[in-house]
């Protein structure tokens, strides 16, 4: 039997883990550091943050015999770079994203989850088949950088909520940025390359909903910790980076996204969570479609 090789011990890396090696599954679990060589036949998910991407690539040279499933939600820094477009500079093989609405906590205890798999290789039908489990449910799509983009931009959407419930602006404030910031999501997905509908469902929406409400949800800590003025919490965020990433693609590409601009700059301290809201605010009154 092949192998499933999970490439990260973090949180959702061993909660994947643990689901496939429930459903009887050959699966190893490879921590920080280590060098594994898959066979052709085995399946590589790359579970590192979306900034160690190109660094454990690189270092691991995998065989173009072996599928790659990448998991990192997040834009390259510097670059804007989608997952996969960091990964197509270090391996020629098949390459997969696996993203939407979950919790490491909930899939390691077996709670139901259903993930959306990108694939447009002819390999995708096999690797849902390979990677679905009976708690975990998996729904295709050929549309990688739409799968990419709204996992990537709802943990942007997710520190603006998260800022304006810790600093007590209430559920209403929640519930406009969480609507408005899908609009920009797709906005900006659609000049990006991605399909509208893609952003409607379990990788766009569907992740969005949950990281906008969720206190268990990284970003959403990060925006309530900013939002009432308490140190951010040590966990990876992948909203950070992104942010900052998401900013500057959509200043070069001119695509209006202010919830985004503001997010950037609050993280980098240029205003506060309530000179944040009051520019978004002071905006010109427009139609909402």
């Amino acid at each position: 039997m092949s192998v499933l090789h999970v490439l990260g011990a973090g949180a959702f890396g061993s909660a994947l883990a643990r689901v496939w090696d429930g459903a009887g599954h050959r699966v190893a679990l490879h921590g920080r550091g280590a060098r594994p060589r898959p066979a052709p036949g085995d399946v590589a998910v790359a579970c590192v943050p979306a900034q160690a991407t190109g660094g454990l690539l690189a270092a691991l040279a995998l065989s173009r015999s072996v599928p790659l499933v990448l998991c990192a939600k997040g834009l390259e820094l510097g670059s804007g770079a989608l997952q996969t477009e960091i990964a197509a500079r270090h391996h020629c093989g098949p390459l997969a994203v696996l993203t939407g609405p979950s919790l490491a906590a909930e899939i390691g205890r077996g709670l139901p989850t259903a993930l959306t798999l990108a694939c447009a290789d002819p390999l995708a039908e096999t690797l849902q088949a390979r990677l679905a489990a009976p708690t975990l449910r998996l729904y295709l799509t050929d549309d990688l950088i739409g799968a990419q983009l709204g996992g990537a931009l709802k943990n942007v959407y997710a520190i603006a909520c998260g800022a304006a419930v810790g600093a007590g602006l209430g559920e209403s404030a929640r519930a406009a940025l969480m609507t408005r910031g899908f609009a920009e999501m797709v906005r900006i997905g659609t000049a990006l390359g991605g399909r509208a509908e893609t952003f409607a469902g379990l990788s766009g929406l569907g992740d969005l909903a949950l990281s906008c409400a969720s206190p268990a949800s990284r970003n959403f800590a990060l925006g309530m910790a900013l939002g009432a003025g308490r140190p951010p919490p040590a966990a990876t965020q992948e909203g950070r980076p992104t942010a900052m990433a998401l900013r500057d693609l959509a200043a070069r590409r001119g695509i209006d996204a202010p919830i985004a601009t503001v997010v950037a700059e609050l993280l980098d301290g240029a205003v506060t969570v309530a000179q944040a809201m009051a520019r978004l605010l002071a905006r010109p009154l427009i139609r909402e479609n």
